[in-house]
């Protein structure tokens, strides 16, 4: 379903992808709002699903995971689904993606070195044949979703 978003939502939804605790009347004097205003949409694009939820950001680096690492997946036959309920219960992948082509699943994990990405390569192997690449650093991350004008190109 593709809602339509108007100017002011637009602005409210930048403010909350920038800082999701800054307060309604600080969002409501940049967007030209009064703070019960931004409450009201913020309530209203919650209700439609537009918003989400709101979450913290954490250093895996501050917290003890000193690797983080995307894995790919490709399944072995009828380990799909068995793969699919086993990897809610993984503490290590932070995101975990279904997807076309050659692999069929995309992970992004954190590990605490070499030898926990070991072992959690051997956990996974019983699905399938994993690929794994390991970060370097992050280029872009979380950044926010932004209007686009249909009009224009890529």
């Amino acid at each position: 379903m593709n809602t339509r978003i108007d100017e002011l939502n637009w602005g409210i939804l930048q403010c909350l992808q920038s800082n999701s605790r800054e307060s309604f009347a600080s969002i409501g004097r940049k967007v030209g709002l009064t703070a019960p205003a931004v409450a009201e949409r913020v309530k209203k694009m919650e209700d439609m699903g537009i918003l989400q939820g709101y979450k913290t950001k954490i250093s895996p680096y501050k917290v003890g995971y000193q690797l983080k690492a995307i894995i790919t997946l490709r399944a072995f036959m009828g380990k799909l689904k068995p793969f699919l309920e086993a990897v809610k219960t993984l503490d290590e992948v932070l995101n975990c993606y279904r997807v076309t082509g050659n692999e069929n699943i995309i992970m992004e994990v954190v590990l605490r070195d070499q030898f926990h990405l070991e072992k959690f390569i051997d956990r996974l192997i019983q699905y399938g044949e994993t690929r794994t690449h390991v970060i370097l650093s992050e280029v872009v991350s979380h950044a926010p979703i932004k209007k686009r004008n249909l009009s224009e190109g890529i």
